[in-house]
């Protein structure tokens, strides 16, 4: 299991049924009770779910709401994701199947954004920021779930350039426009940059720069690019969401 502040990932290690469940149990109800409020089930490995699976997930899904949080479900082949459609789980919480992602067009430079925001952030009032970050969020058209989502990622790309680029001067800028929204987090840090779906090549890679936040905010957003700053010192961390507009 991963976990980061308040996001968690749980790796499924085989089949969700009346053996695995138990222990899965045991986990979740240990991050809820611990203050975890966002939970990811890598169902990877999960063939096959049964109806103790079916209990569990529904009931997991049910806990995080009452506390406000939210249980998301990934890499889903494509029977489990049937079992998950019977019981209509794809209705309360996000799915994720396995080989399909969810496509992010470049953006044409000629678009403006509707509008856009730029706040300035210091480690002592991350909370505040958070809170800054969400409260323009939820004047764009996402949903409350992908504005949860797009809040945690943006807080995880904060934590890594408060903690690792040890940045006294850290900058948010969110942007609206008509098909995403794109939440960016720039420092005054050494810079640090990685291709799409690139991972840090070695350990010291993770302990200096963005490895131990990068797969969470990959989960979490449409899209992730980190690069350095353009201009001056630093590196420049974008999160895309895209905005259904059906």
């Amino acid at each position: 299991m991963q976990r980061s502040c308040d996001i968690a990932v749980i790796p499924v290690e085989g089949d969700l049924d009346v053996t695995s469940v138990p222990r899965l149990y045991a986990s979740i109800s240990y991050l809820i009770d611990t203050g975890c409020r966002r939970i990811i089930l890598n169902l990877g490995k999960a063939q096959f779910i049964d109806s103790a699976g079916m209990a569990l997930i529904l009931c997991s899904i049910r806990a995080m709401r009452k506390t406000g949080g939210l249980l998301s479900l990934t890499n889903v082949g494509d029977q489990a994701y049937r079992t998950l459609c019977r019981i209509k789980a794809v209705d309360f919480a996000p799915v994720s199947r396995a080989g399909v992602s969810k496509q992010v067009p470049a953006l044409d430079p000629r678009t403006e954004p509707i509008w856009w925001h730029v706040l300035r952030c210091d480690s002592c009032s991350m909370s505040v920021s958070r809170h800054r970050v969400k409260d323009l969020l939820v004047q764009t058209p996402l949903t409350s779930d992908e504005t949860f989502d797009m809040t945690l990622a943006c807080g995880e790309a904060l934590g890594n350039a408060f903690d690792h680029a040890k940045s006294r001067l850290t900058l948010v800028t969110v942007c609206y426009y008509p098909d995403r929204v794109i939440v960016q987090v720039s420092d005054n840090g050494c810079g640090y940059q990685l291709r799409a779906n690139e991972k840090p090549k070695t350990p010291t890679d993770m302990k200096l720069e963005r490895g131990r936040g990068i797969k969470l905010m990959r989960m979490l957003a449409d899209e992730v690019s980190i690069s350095m700053k353009s201009g001056g010192k630093g590196t420049a961390v974008s999160l895309t969401k895209m905005i259904d507009n059906k």
